[in-house]
Order: structure tokens, then C-alpha cells, then sequence
């Protein structure tokens, strides 16, 4: 079995590298912080331009009709640069917004609205035929950028109007936004069922999870390039064994992220029946050792790594917010005990 990516996949990797070195360089994504986050509507423009929103929308409905691996190949890009715009929720609330057959698709999948995507349930209600939703989200990515939002309750998944029911809120991360969505009495299309919820989280963990692989091994290289070129006591810390064996330790980390986050798109783009097992296991895995890796890449750069003018920050800033969103590693430990456990009690085997 080939489990590399195909000539394909390589290629679409080499044009969105070119694609965000032209438009989310380190000076371009600081001009977004600097202006107190956001996004870029340069670098939106281009992703729709190539695309990229339509990623997994099939050919028959006017996308692309590719799938979640390639979406992995452009996340974990955008994680490399920690691009300031709102594709990785984009694409997640997408996901359902087509499967549910909202009226809302035709104009998301074409990028002429924004949509994003919340984790944590609020309540539903009918009445008259007509769903009504209330509650407070988790602070979510790009909420007060976003024209719409897929939302769930326990058993069923919504889409809503943005407009007014989210504000921008202070955040260490500021090459994004970020605010809750207060829904009170809200009409809601209802977008999918309990199924769906489960597809929500797993599409929403594996998006994640590839951002963070992007974002550990750009702290990998970081950490390279910065102890080959930094000499103490007339040589190149690089050679001290202290350093050699904390970069070591990150590539291990991120080439297991890499492994889990790639069987995890392919599970989710197969359908494949242990899709949730691994979308898990990739935010688990991804969400602790992006923590190490970019812990460490702070450590290589010692003092330099803590200062503004270093990209250091940005990255460890990324991973620490995208290491909580859609469950952290606690949220995803528990639910792969629970779908184990039913395995074990159906006499099922749990590899």
C-alpha cells in the first residue's frame, strides 16, 4: 500500500505554498496583528479565487470535488505561515451546510459568505415548524468575521445567521478573531441529525490537528535553522547534544502528527467506519505534542524566542488556542474511551 501522497496532492501542496509565500509572508500576517486581528481579505480573496472553500464540494454541485486529505495538505500549509484567514472553519461548517442541503451552500462553497463552526451544544426547540435555538457558544474562530455559523445541539446540527451575535474578544492569538455566539431564540436551519454531530466533531478535530501539524513543523524549522546559525562559546549551539536531542525529539513529535493526521483524513474522506476513532486520536496526539514542539522551539531560541520581534510567538500563540478548539486532548481521551469501550462490550476488536 502506497501511503504516500499521490503526484496530485503534491502538486496542490506546491501551489498553496506559493499561494500564501505570496500573500501570508511574516510581514503580511504582522500587519494583521498589528491591526488587532482578523483576516486578511487579500489572502481570502485568492484561497476563493483557487478554489479552495470548494475544496470538498462534489464536481456535481459546482466544487471541486476533492476531499479531506487534500484539505489536510492546505491546512497544514496555512498552519506553516499561521495564515490569518478563515478557511480551516470555513471549510468544516461547509462540510455540513452541503450535506444538509442548506440554502446556504451554493453561496459558502463560492466564498461570497464567510462560515464557521462551534463545538460546544445549545438548545433546540420547534415550534410551528420552525427550529428555535438558544445558549452561548465557546469562544470561536473568526465568530465576528463570519456571516453564518453551523451550530449543534446534543442530537442534531444547525446553521444560523451571524449578524449582531458576536462580538470580537480580547485573545493572545491576534492573527485571528475570536467571540462567542449568543443565540437567544434564534431561527435555525436545521442541517443535520445525530450522525451528523458526530461528523461535525470529527471533521472539525482533523482540520484542527492538520493546522498543528503545520504549525510544529514550522517550530521545528525554526529551531534548525536558528541553532545552526547561533554560536556560544565559538560554536553553533546546534552541536550541543542538549539541542540536538530536544530537535530530535520534536521531529519524532511531528512526524507522528504527520502519520495521524494524514490516516485520519483519509478515514474521514473513505467514510470509514473507524472515522471517529481516528479524527480523535488525531487531536489528541496533535494537541499535546504541538505543546511540546513548540515549547521546545521557544527553549532553542532562549531569550530571542521570547520577544515580539521573533515569529516564535505567533506560533506558540496558534497552538495554544487551535490545542482547545473543537475538544482538547482531555475531551478526545475520554470520547476514544467511550467508542472502545462499546467496541469491547459488542465483542468487537478495538484495533
Amino acid at each position: 500500500m502506497d501511503f504516500e501522497l499521490s503526484d496530485d496532492q503534491l502538486a496542490l501542496r506546491e501551489a498553496a505554498a506559493s499561494l500564501l509565500d505570496g500573500h501570508a509572508s511574516s510581514p503580511q500576517v504582522r500587519a494583521v496583528v498589528d491591526a488587532g486581528g482578523g483576516y486578511d481579505a487579500k489572502l481570502w480573496a485568492a484561497m476563493v479565487e483557487q478554489g479552495w472553500p470548494a475544496m470538498v464540494v462534489p464536481e456535481a454541485d459546482g466544487g471541486l470535488g476533492l476531499g479531506w486529505v487534500e484539505v489536510a495538505v492546505l491546512l497544514e500549509q496555512m498552519g506553516r505561515r499561521v495564515a490569518p484567514a478563515p478557511y480551516l472553519q470555513h471549510v468544516v461548517a461547509l462540510e455540513l451546510l452541503g450535506r444538509g442541503r442548506s440554502r446556504h451552500a451554493a453561496r459558502a462553497a463560492a466564498g461570497s459568505c464567510i462560515a464557521t463552526a462551534s463545538f460546544v451544544p445549545v438548545s433546540a426547540r420547534q415550534s410551528a415548524g420552525s427550529w428555535r435555538l438558544t445558549g452561548t457558544t465557546e469562544p470561536t474562530v473568526f465568530a465576528p468575521s463570519a456571516d453564518i455559523a453551523v451550530v449543534r445541539s446534543d442530537d442534531a446540527v444547525f446553521v444560523v445567521d451571524l449578524e449582531g451575535r458576536s462580538a470580537a474578544e480580547p485573545a493572545m492569538d491576534r492573527t485571528r478573531d475570536i467571540g462567542w455566539i449568543r443565540l437567544d431564540d434564534a431561527p435555525a436551519e436545521r442541517v443535520g441529525g445525530s450522525d451528523d454531530v458526530e461528523l461535525l466533531i470529527d471533521v472539525g478535530a482533523l482540520a484542527y490537528a492538520a493546522e498543528l501539524l503545520g504549525v510544529a513543523a514550522a517550530s521545528l524549522d525554526l529551531a534548525v535553522d536558528y541553532a545552526k546559525h547561533r554560536e556560544q562559546f565559538g560554536r553553533p549551539i546546534g552541536s550541543f547534544q542538549a539541542v540536538k536531542h530536544r530537535c530530535a525529539d520534536m521531529l519524532v513529535d511531528v512526524e507522528g502528527m504527520r502519520s495521524v493526521v494524514y490516516y485520519a483524513a483519509w478515514c474521514i474522506a473513505a467514510d470509514d467506519p473507524g472515522r471517529s476513532l481516528a479524527a480523535s486520536t488525531a487531536k489528541t496526539w496533535c494537541s499535546d505534542a504541538a505543546r511540546r514542539v513548540t515549547a521546545s522551539c521557544l527553549q532553542v531560541h532562549g531569550g530571542i524566542g521570547f520577544t515580539w520581534e521573533s515569529d516564535v510567538h505567533l506560533y506558540v500563540k496558534r497552538a495554544q488556542l487551535d490545542e482547545v478548539s473543537f475538544g482538547d486532548a482531555v475531551f478526545h481521551r475520554t470520547r476514544l474511551g467511550r467508542m472502545l469501550r462499546a467496541r469491547v462490550e459488542a465483542g468487537e476488536s478495538v484495533l
